[in-house]
């Protein structure tokens, strides 16, 4: 477990696997200028949602979020500038709760965790919650949901050597960052030959990719992209893992990156910048142990 100072409200929180994390970017415009009213309504979101599996959840004087009895089934944090939503809340699905013992949630002493899986007694798809969350949200604040088509189709390939992973830089005027091996799938290419090409690509090496059970969906900003493609540019990703030896000597594309290196997970992690690729980072140390 890792600790991220951010600008959200409130008090410590966890984020993991088998939770809906979600932060409503919104302008309250006049008549809606009230932080009163829109936590209780995505309060509200949540209640309704998890009533869609038998579960009444309620919420607690003073304490922001729904609570399944003592215990805290969803948490909320958001921050407001200029009236402007960000940050947001964080519904436990199939969420592990022995992962909660080693923080005080929310600074709340006394009260557990739960999750909907732990009420009902199973563990359920958590693309069923999330469209449940969706439906549930634009019913409390009248919203239509209105489905965007990706502008462009990736893969993320975490190259690994069963300790270290391998990261690229990219070049100053590509963005200044380091990164795993990503590509954009091209027309007739299914995602595995893409993390196939890319591997070859920007190490000079075969490789076997396997599908790391991670598909990402995120807007990007990037004035280079913003020549190829319209604007916003809505990506979709698909996560594989490959082996490489750390010894093999590494030939990255030029046009594109200016170093690589192998890190440990946790330089790893100081590295990275993008919470997509923290995610698949964090998978891939959990699938090797």
């Amino acid at each position: 477990m890792r600790f991220f100072e951010t600008t959200r409200g409130g008090d410590i929180t966890y984020h993991g696997p088998g939770q809906i994390v979600g932060y409503p970017l919104m302008h309250l415009g006049e008549g809606n200028r009230d932080v009163r009213k829109y936590v209780p309504k995505l309060e509200e979101v949540l209640i309704r949602t998890v009533a869609q599996y038998g579960i009444t959840a309620t919420r607690a004087e003073g304490q922001r979020g729904i609570w399944v009895g003592e215990n805290k089934i969803a948490a909320i944090g958001v921050r407001i500038a200029r009236w402007v939503t960000s940050h947001g809340f964080a519904l436990n699905v199939n969420t592990k709760l022995d992962h909660f013992q080693l923080i005080t949630p929310c600074g709340i002493r006394g009260r557990g965790v739960t999750s909907i899986a732990n009420e009902i007694g199973r563990a359920i798809p958590i693309e069923d919650v999330r469209a449940i969350v969706v439906a549930k949200f634009a019913e409390v604040f009248d919203r239509d949901v209105v489905l965007r088509a990706e502008t462009i189709r990736l893969v993320k390939v975490m190259v690994h050597d069963d300790h270290r992973v391998l990261l690229l830089h990219r070049k100053p005027e590509r963005g200044n960052f380091w990164q795993p091996i990503t590509g954009s799938i091209e027309a007739g290419e299914s995602p595995l030959d893409t993390a196939r090409r890319e591997i070859a690509e920007e190490t000079g090496h075969r490789g076997e990719p396997e599908a790391l059970d991670l598909q990402q969906s995120f807007m990007i900003e990037s004035h280079y992209l913003e020549t190829l493609y319209p604007t916003p540019i809505i990506a979709s990703e698909m996560g594989f893992v490959a082996r490489l030896s750390s010894s093999a000597p590494i030939r990255i594309d030029a046009e594109e990156h200016d170093d690589f290196g192998w890190f440990t997970f946790g330089e790893a992690y100081e590295r990275i910048r993008w919470t997509d690729d923290r995610e698949a980072l964090e998978r891939l140390e959990a699938r090797i142990g």
